[in-house]
């Protein structure tokens, strides 16, 4: 199976059960599953997020999606418990579909390392 089809399948499977979980039958789109692994990296589930918060939320998501790739590493938790990374190397300039690629991979694999999915 060629790498392509073998993300595409994850990821569809992926979303499937993330969107039968936390969606009223609509599949979760990809800014919305970085919200909600911000939200488990975080570890604060039952609360309600402002705006910035929300943002937050979605940098520390990528920041953790993409360490494995040696983008980012982890620094410290701050007094309120949030998490902080610092820049290891910066990204190379991706067109769009790029991006979404080098995301949907690093998502699969967070959801592997998390025995969500194989």
């Amino acid at each position: 199976m060629s790498r392509d089809t073998q993300l595409k399948e994850r990821w569809e499977k992926l979303v499937d059960i993330l969107s039968n979980q936390f969606s009223q039958g609509e599949d979760l789109d990809l800014d919305a599953i970085i919200f909600l692994i911000g939200v488990q990296e975080l570890g604060k589930f039952q609360r309600e997020y402002k705006k910035d918060e929300k943002l937050n939320l979605m940098h520390i998501a990528i920041c953790r999606l993409l360490e494995p790739y040696g983008f980012y590493e982890f620094d410290f938790f701050d007094e309120d418990g949030w998490p902080h990374y610092k820049v290891k190397e910066e990204l190379p300039a991706l067109k769009a579909g790029e991006q979404t690629v080098l995301m949907k991979e690093a998502i699969v694999s967070y959801f592997i390392e998390k025995q969500l999915i194989d």
